[in-house]
């Protein structure tokens, strides 16, 4: 059997395709602990991931005139400086990828209970409504109707707290059910597959399948093989990769119990390659001063997932 990162008669296997990464997006995950990214590195992992000097010095620029970082000195030679923390646009959701492989594990079974949340908000407050939409799509919840959705995760003290947030919570209303029906669709999995597009968020989770394949073959190459240090342009560039595909998986993953997902599902094995990856990657020197924030950001959200109750 052959697979991304396996080798066929002693040659290594066509490495899949590179997630596309955003020039912006690369120079914070190239922020060290103590808050500078070095030039000669950030053009070194760029040329890896297909980006050009100029976009990088263009991008370079456009962050500096943004006030978000400033620099010392000129082209490789530089160093850039954070001006404030940009762990946000890096920092998964902690909470949210646990509560993922807690799933994984068999840890947080299904109640059978459906949890919906119906608005009405005048048009004069488009915005606002508008907000209150879009954290219910971010928590996962589908649309059933115009102003009613529906999860079967139980997420109604965060919708409550944005919904007071945004001044509008007299305007939600809350129930659950345990015997939903759209149309004639009752049973639980055939109304999570007619409500949330499985088959594209499979198709996320098998590209980072690969991608972790490829990276766990990378990493268990011999020494000497372009991988054997942990500050290598070639690891960085793993990383950011790995962040980044990680990312768009997750981000539109409702996180639907396993009960009600197709079997097999790919977003258990991504995620237990994704958490492979980062541990070899944190366990060899990432840390302290010289260590990137991404490495703390997403080894101290993997941790020992399979463990985690």
């Amino acid at each position: 059997m052959t697979g991304p990162g396996a080798t066929v008669s002693g040659t290594r296997a066509e490495r899949p395709p590179r997630p596309e990464v955003p020039t912006r997006l690369l120079v914070h995950a190239l922020v060290r602990e103590d808050g500078t990214v070095d030039a000669a590195e950030l053009y070194g992992v760029a040329s890896l991931l297909g980006m050009s000097d100029q976009q990088v010095r263009l991008c370079v620029k456009r962050l500096v005139a943004d006030g978000r970082f400033t620099q010392d000195g000129r082209g490789r030679k530089a160093v850039l400086r954070a001006v404030a923390d940009p762990a946000g646009a890096l920092a998964p959701d902690a909470e949210y990828v646990r509560h993922a492989y807690r799933q994984d594990a068999g840890h947080a079974p299904w109640d059978g209970v459906w949890h919906l949340f119906a608005f009405a908000v005048p048009e004069a407050r488009r915005t606002t409504r508008d907000a209150l939409r879009d954290a219910l799509l971010h928590l996962g919840a589908a649309p059933l109707q115009g102003g009613l959705y529906v999860t079967a995760n139980p997420v109604a003290d965060i919708v409550e707290a944005h919904a007071r947030h945004l001044g509008v919570l007299d305007s939600l209303t809350f129930l659950t059910s345990t015997d939903l029906r759209v149309g004639t669709l009752t049973d639980p999995a055939a109304l999570a597959a007619g409500l949330w597009p499985l088959p594209e968020i499979a198709t996320r989770y098998e590209r980072l399948t690969a991608l972790a394949r490829h990276c766990l073959t990378e990493l268990g190459a011999p020494q000497g093989a372009g991988n054997d240090g942990p500050v290598t342009a070639g690891r960085l560039a793993m990383a950011v990769e790995l962040a980044t595909e990680f990312t768009a998986a997750m981000a539109p993953d409702p996180l639907l119990p396993p009960e009600l997902l197709p079997k097999p599902w790919p977003g258990a094995l991504a995620r237990r390659l994704t958490a492979d990856c980062w541990r070899r990657l944190r366990g060899t020197g990432t840390d302290g001063p010289a260590g990137l924030r991404l490495f703390r950001l997403y080894g101290d959200t993997f941790g020992e997932p399979a463990e985690t109750a």
